[in-house]
């Protein structure tokens, strides 16, 4: 049997070993937000959506030790080896000035943005994951991933997303593609995919969400105090067990949504600004 203390360089289910349990600090608090979906449907949208979230960052900025941002930052998202998309300056220089103060900040990339690459670890100190992963705080445990491509069902979805995640794409958009037109193709996709976004998502059941289902088959597995999602733009706090729930982070298009981790429980919160 190994002991973190024995193990030098080797990891253990992602985590490294000081991370195995990890108490915050007294006061402090962790913060769950998803889906802005910057730079849609219009740019003056986007503007205002933009301000509001640099405003909340700004509130919480005096308690809180992480910051989970958890996909779907922007609407469309790809990182040239030397360009990245102009625009969000507000927000990126509000992460920036939250990370150089100390206060981790985690984002898991979602179906708009999978193609980020090193930008934000390399200019802003912001680790970025993929996949859905495990952590534990103040012994309580989470389960924290973006949603897309998760659960039963909807596998063409799945299937364009083991295309899109190939190389074959990212190497016609980073070395074919010039990034005026690379820009441009993503931004068609985009607003076509808003045409049909006329209002809030409805919460299907708990027997229809994708997302309470695979939560649940996790459980089954191995159990999670907190399973928290973004992805259905569905701001919803649901039961799983007498010790598990599943949580959607909603999104800032129509509930200006997050979550809070005070050290003991997990609050779903909506916070509107007038900007």
């Amino acid at each position: 049997m190994y002991f973190c203390r024995n193990i030098i360089n080797i990891q253990l289910l992602n985590f490294n070993c000081r991370r195995l349990n990890r108490n915050l600090l007294p006061g402090k608090k962790i913060y769950f937000a998803s889906d802005f979906h910057l730079g849609a449907p219009t740019h003056a949208d986007s503007l205002n959506r933009e301000k509001r979230i640099v405003a909340w960052l700004d509130t919480i900025k005096k308690d809180a030790e992480i910051i989970f941002l958890v996909g779907d930052l922007f609407d469309f998202w790809f990182e040239y080896k030397r360009v990245v998309p102009k625009g969000f300056v507000r927000f990126m220089g509000k992460l920036g000035e939250l990370s150089d103060s100390g206060i981790e900040i985690v984002v898991f990339l979602g179906n708009r943005d999978m193609w980020m690459t090193d930008y934000f670890e390399t200019e802003l100190n912001i680790e970025t994951i993929r996949r859905p992963k495990s952590y534990v705080f103040n012994n309580k445990k989470f389960y924290i991933g973006h949603g897309d491509g998760l659960g039963k069902g909807d596998y063409a979805y799945k299937l364009l997303q083991v295309i899109f995640e190939g190389k074959l794409p990212r190497f016609l958009f980073n070395r074919v593609m010039h990034p005026n037109l690379g820009m441009y193709l993503g931004g068609l996709w985009t607003k076509f995919s808003w045409r049909k976004k006329k209002e809030e998502e409805k919460y299907l059941g708990d027997d229809k969400e994708f997302l309470v289902g695979y939560s649940k088959e996790v459980e089954s597995k191995e159990h999670h105090d907190y399973y928290i999602f973004g992805h259905r733009h569905t701001k919803v706090d649901i039961v799983l067990s007498p010790t598990a729930r599943y949580i959607n982070l909603g999104d800032w298009i129509w509930y200006d949504s997050y979550a809070v981790f005070d050290g003991s429980d997990v609050v779903l919160k909506s916070l509107k600004f007038d900007i």
